[in-house]
């Protein structure tokens, strides 16, 4: 076995990526404190071609120094957009046929490895800040509640860790 080199990889350019068809995934980031978690969310996004990322409450928006440490360009691939209340913007997908997914433990959740998506429906993963989480109001607001199963004596899983769990779980059922 040998190490692929970065030229041998097939990527496709910024441009091939806003023209190819997209997962319908959209990534809502509810009060994400830490840039890094921020960047390595748009990088994960791009690597599963996900539509859109929305950046909502405090968290963070590009262009910014700590964001593309991790992201590493990714912020010029994936499409986002800021909105100020998650809630808001929850509604506003709803509206428009988003089925809206909270990644949160809660009562009546749906395990991930329980989840089937309907191929033909667009989805909002929302991840929630690091320390609380997703914001109540948002969970109730929410079509379903998709926990990861967890085993170990922890009860959470780092945000950037958690979208990208969801995110190729997501992506693997949906092609």
């Amino acid at each position: 076995m040998r190490k692929l080199k970065n030229s041998e990889l097939g990527r496709i350019t910024v441009d091939e990526f806003k023209q190819v068809q997209k997962t319908p995934l959209i990534v809502v980031l509810d009060n994400i404190r830490s840039l890094n978690n921020i960047g390595a969310v748009f990088r994960t996004s791009d690597a599963f071609l996900i539509e859109k990322i929305y950046l909502c409450g405090i968290t963070a928006i590009p262009p910014n120094k700590e964001i593309h440490k991790t992201a590493l360009g990714a912020t010029e691939s994936v499409d986002w957009e800021y909105a100020k209340d998650t809630l808001e913007l929850v509604k506003k997908l709803k509206e428009e046929n988003v089925k809206v997914l909270s990644i949160e433990q809660a009562e009546n959740s749906t395990m991930l490895h329980n989840f089937i998506p309907d191929k033909s429906q667009k989805y909002a993963v929302i991840m929630g800040n690091e320390v609380k989480g997703v914001q109540q109001e948002v969970v109730s607001a929410s079509d379903v509640c998709i926990e990861i199963p967890q085993l170990g004596t922890k009860h959470s899983l780092n945000i950037s860790v958690s979208c990208g769990v969801v995110l190729w779980d997501l992506f693997n059922k949906l092609q």
